[in-house]
């Protein structure tokens, strides 16, 4: 059993940084799990563009809200607490924070090892 807490994740080496992001990665790939699993906070107004063209990724918003644009198809869609999105097709998107924080909770499959970044392509 794997037991762990924010808390602890906060301020660690699992903390990890990126402009206009901060994800806590609560499992990762060396747990054995099949998927990692993070808490990630955007904040009010940032916008970020993202394609990742090595994992799938579904998140759940827990508090906060926001949106995100498919780029592929140019529809844009609300994200709010109780709302999740999941990128099925590597799908390249711009998630757009809104008046408020949001606060993600998103796993990745495969699975992160815990450092990795987002490139210039955003992946």
């Amino acid at each position: 059993m794997i037991i762990r807490k924010i808390d602890e994740i906060i301020g660690s080496e699992n903390e990890v940084k990126g402009t206009g992001w901060v994800s806590s990665r609560l499992l990762l790939k060396k747990d054995g799990m099949g998927f990692s699993f993070h808490e990630t906070i955007i904040p009010a107004g940032t916008t970020l563009e993202f394609c990742y063209k090595n994992h799938l990724e579904a998140v759940y918003c827990v508090a906060g809200d926001g949106s995100i644009e498919d780029l592929t198809s140019g529809e844009r869609h609300e994200i709010r607490d109780g709302i999740l999105y999941a990128l099925n097709n590597h799908d390249p998107h711009i998630l757009r924070g809104g008046k408020e924080d949001m606060r993600l909770i998103c796993a990745f499959n495969p699975p992160v090892t815990g450092r990795e970044t987002h490139n210039k392509e955003g992946s």
